[in-house]
């Protein structure tokens, strides 16, 4: 099922709609301010993905074991999702640059401490209690970029090609980022990661925290949003549900990373991780611009069950993989079946949730994904340490499958209510919204 309402053919994105085309990526980067704000993004966000892979290489180093390397990842990545969707309801009420300037000052310390602890060979619970803070402290460029695209082009034809533009540039970062840490970590030094992880952070969340014009309006007394009832975004039903499914494909994420490093180490080429990890973002980024580009007949809600259902079936397979070429393969088609699913949950989000708070909504998923990968980090080190790596690799077939048998039971609840259906941009603009 599907609610419409009329177009406005003095919205530029009407024109698209009216013709059943969606607006391209080139109509998208037009938008007013948009390069302001995704140069400088991309630059804050391109170390997260060095951080976990950069933990797993330096803690395994320093105690020869990936069951503890994955446990400290599990801190952090545990820390981040219980504090990430604080950071995101801050952010709403507060603006943008004031939780993020604080924040990368703080991680950057926090990273610092990580490494230097882990160099000196203190005890695991010296580990894990710096590993707090680096979590709760990781800045949430990627949701903050997602609500301000939201803000600009939300409740248009192009929000769902913007959403795919943001997974492209995330799994891009996810094809740099383990690449640049593992060689940074084999080549030159075992911390040399974290550190990169750590300047680039500082660095590039400071220059995105000073593009205050293209941040969302935020909740202050006489803003936005004053007189509103402020509600937290998980008290949204269809919320929680796409929080399952990101745990589910947080699963994946720290699966492959453990696994695909146990393996190389196995073979005697660790300089391979980094490859065979790029060649499943790779495929996630090829999926995410092709699904971007595709003016969709299905609705969201049935593409997001498709999705999962495509990406567990690839999940299953990656167990039984005991080369180099066929882990590649495998890993390439895991990431192709990732991207329709996590874009088609980032657009559902937009109609599902007020804008008041959709930061908060978006860092609700990224910390799904990152619990999701905590928990595979642990498990999959332990599996990887008593069985092999070929164990390792079951963690994103039994977090997928999980997390698909919740989808189907509670699909329903994807469904915006009655009177979310109609989205407004600006006054006298109405445009389809597809809901189904």
């Amino acid at each position: 099922m599907a609610s419409t309402v009329a177009s406005d053919t003095s919205d530029p994105t009407s024109a698209s709609a009216a013709s059943g085309r969606r607006p391209g990526y080139g109509q998208l980067l037009r938008t007013p301010g948009a390069l302001t704000f995704l140069l400088p993004g991309f630059a804050a966000r391109q170390p997260f993905a060095m951080l976990t892979i950069g933990i797993v290489l330096l803690v395994q180093h320093t105690t020869g074991s990936y069951g503890s390397a994955g446990a400290v990842a599990a801190v952090t990545g545990v820390s981040m999702a219980l504090f990430a969707p604080q950071s995101g309801k801050f952010a709403d009420r507060f603006g943008q640059r004031a939780v993020l300037v604080p924040g990368v000052v703080v991680h950057s310390v926090s990273v610092a401490v990580l490494t230097a602890l882990a160099l000196a060979d203190a005890p695991l619970w010296a580990l894990f209690a710096a590993a707090v803070p680096t979590g709760a402290s990781i800045p949430q460029v990627g949701p903050m970029v997602r609500a301000r695209w939201a803000a600009a082009v939300g409740g248009t034809p192009l929000m769902p090609t913007a959403a795919a533009f943001e997974s492209v540039t995330d799994e891009f970062t996810f094809v740099v980022g383990p690449v640049l840490a593992t060689a940074l970590c084999t080549g030159v030094h075992p911390a040399a990661g974290l550190i990169a992880e750590a300047a680039l952070t500082l660095a590039g969340g400071l220059l995105f925290a000073a593009q205050r014009r293209t941040q969302p309006a935020f909740g202050r007394p006489g803003g936005a949003h004053a007189g509103t009832k402020r509600t937290s975004a998980l008290s949204v039903p269809g919320v929680r549900v796409l929080a399952v499914a990101f745990l589910g494909i947080g699963s994946v994420f720290g699966g492959m990373q453990v696994s695909l490093t146990a393996f190389t180490e196995e073979i005697g080429e660790p300089g391979m991780n980094g490859l065979l990890y790029g060649l499943f973002a790779a495929g996630n980024m090829l999926a995410g611009i092709a699904v971007g580009a595709i003016a969709w007949k299905t609705g969201p809600r049935r593409r997001m069950v498709l999705g999962y259902v495509g990406l567990t079936v690839a999940a299953s397979l990656l167990w039984t993989a005991h080369s180099v070429v066929l882990l590649g393969a495998l890993g390439l088609v895991v990431g192709l079946c990732i991207a329709p699913a996590l874009i088609t949950g980032y657009t559902l989000v937009e109609p599902l949730v007020a804008a008041s708070s959709r930061t908060e909504a978006f860092t609700w998923l990224t910390g799904a994904v990152a619990l999701g990968q905590a928990g595979a980090v642990t498990v999959a080190g332990r599996l990887a340490d008593a069985h092999g790596a070929s164990a390792g690799f079951l963690v994103p077939l039994a977090g997928t499958a999980l997390a698909l048998i919740t989808l189907l039971a509670l699909r329903s609840r994807l469904v915006p209510q009655a009177h979310s259906r109609t989205v407004a941009r600006g006054i006298g603009h109405r445009v389809p919204v597809t809901v189904d």
